[in-house]
């Protein structure tokens, strides 16, 4: 027989949980279950990726990026 245990966990990320579920009666334990195999499959960030990361916020901080929409008016003149 599982043993169980209780966790505590703060009413807003018990209203995060209870906004994942499939179902009004899907168990916390499932919801859990289901975000931990999302985390276990998830490949992780290589070296290369984490670089322009970096530099995309540094361009960012620097002024160097512009929202969507003024591109494109730019690109249509």
């Amino acid at each position: 027989m599982p043993s169980e245990s209780m966790i505590r966990i703060s009413s807003p990320l018990k209203r995060r949980l209870a906004l994942m579920k499939s179902h009004e009666k899907e168990s916390y334990e499932t919801v859990i279950g289901r975000l931990i195999n999302i985390a276990e499959n998830e490949p992780a960030l290589d070296q290369d990726e984490i670089k322009q990361i970096e530099d995309s916020i540094k361009d960012i901080k620097a002024g160097r990026v512009h929202p969507f929409e003024e591109g494109i008016k730019k690109w249509r003149h």
